[in-house]
């Protein structure tokens, strides 16, 4: 689940690099956003619960 957790992570930065950089693609900030607050939620829950399998 970690690299899952780190692949959204990497794929949100990209999004909201990428949508930064073009103003025509400017939902995939929108999308990096979700992506970026999922993987924080997923962290947040795996530190705070002590539990590895969430």
């Amino acid at each position: 689940m970690d690299i899952l957790v780190v692949i959204i992570a990497v794929v949100a930065v990209v999004l909201l690099i990428t949508g930064g950089v073009a103003p025509s693609l400017n939902f995939l900030i929108w999308v990096g956003l979700v992506l970026l607050v999922i993987a924080l939620i997923v962290f947040l829950l795996r530190f705070i619960t002590g539990n590895r399998r969430v």
